[in-house]
């Protein structure tokens, strides 16, 4: 069958079949039309289109057909009367979003991971390195805040602006990151992280990146120091990654500021924990100087509690804080 127009409901339409009881053509349903066949056969259709024309007329302002209805058959037009119509055919009219290109969804996020994390940690170094005297933690505690904060701002739309390996842990746990993700993440912020300290080492003064051994974290010198600094690290990035996975990624908090919520948060913990555990709160920001400098010394507790605050926080969020969406108890 030929099909010459198509029409569309754009409010609730009652269809009586002339069998059993009516039906109705919901909005966004649809009447194909068919067109006009040869000359015989040209009543028939005007029989069958008379009923499906008059029931939508008397849905219509002052009785009258929409123009294009009304000139697709005008002899049926000019006959409507209230009498049954014949539901011709009902398509679904939901359209699907087009799919991003495999670029933007596969290789984008992780090319911004590595650019936001290089630009992140190269601010981060040079603020430890080039510490000007009587400063204190002020001075790493604004730069590092303020840096993480505009890296996710102008990078977040792209790749979520995680740029620390706990949070993209944290953010897949609690259902904000594809798990195929995580591992490209990871990597991405690493190496981004080795890159900035590298460029931090390019600028720096060569005698002051010694002397602050390359931005990477000297506070712990003995054993009996180590659970104190694991402690402090898990509390100082429990806060960062709450923030993150309340502000980002929970329906019923997630807020525009987050971006400057997470630097605030970074911020903060610097100028309260800076003496306790140096702050990291980031295994790439541990990692990069650390590399770079090929400073190692208690490394790894800047990896255990980070991850272990990111485990935390995402079972509190999941189990309690989290909205219907994200909670997997008491839904």
């Amino acid at each position: 069958m030929q099909i010459q127009s198509i029409f569309r409901a754009s409010h609730p339409l009652p269809i009586h079949t002339g069998q059993g009881e009516p039906a109705s053509l919901g909005v966004g349903q649809v009447l194909l039309i068919p067109a006009p066949g040869p000359i015989g056969d040209l009543s028939l259709q005007l029989r069958s289109l008379k009923p499906l024309l008059c029931s939508i007329s008397s849905l219509c302002p002052q009785g009258r057909l929409p123009p294009e209805l009304s000139l697709l058959h005008p002899m049926a037009a000019a006959e409507c009367s209230h009498h049954p119509v014949k539901l011709v055919m009902d398509m679904d009219t939901k359209v699907k979003p087009p799919q991003p290109h495999w670029y933007e969804r596969w290789v984008q996020p992780c090319v911004a991971e590595l650019l936001g994390t290089a630009l992140f940690v190269c601010i981060g170094c040079l603020s430890s390195v080039e510490d000007a005297a009587g400063t204190g933690r002020l001075q790493p505690a604004l730069a590092h805040g303020l840096a993480l904060g505009l890296a996710i701002a102008v990078l977040g739309d792209i790749s979520g602006g995680h740029l620390n390996p706990a949070v993209s842990l944290g953010m897949w746990l609690v259902g904000g990151l594809n798990i195929t993700m995580l591992i490209p993440y990871w990597v991405s912020q690493l190496c981004g992280a080795t890159i900035g300290a590298g460029l931090a080492k390019a600028v720096a003064a060569s005698e002051r990146y010694r002397n602050a051994s390359g931005g990477a974290f000297t506070i712990i010198t003995a054993d009996d120091q180590v659970p104190s600094v694991l402690a402090g690290e898990i509390i100082l990035t429990s806060f960062l990654v709450l923030v993150v996975c309340m502000g980002a990624a929970n329906g019923k908090t997630k807020t525009p500021l987050a971006p400057f919520c997470i630097g605030f948060s970074v911020t903060v913990n610097i100028l309260a924990g800076g003496a306790v555990s140096g702050a990291c709160m980031n295994p790439a920001r541990a990692f990069g100087p650390a590399l770079v400098a090929n400073y190692w010394d208690y490394h790894w507790v800047y990896w255990v509690g980070p991850m272990v605050a990111a485990l935390l926080v995402s079972t509190l969020v999941r189990t309690l804080l989290g909205d219907r969406s994200i909670r997997l108890l008491l839904k």
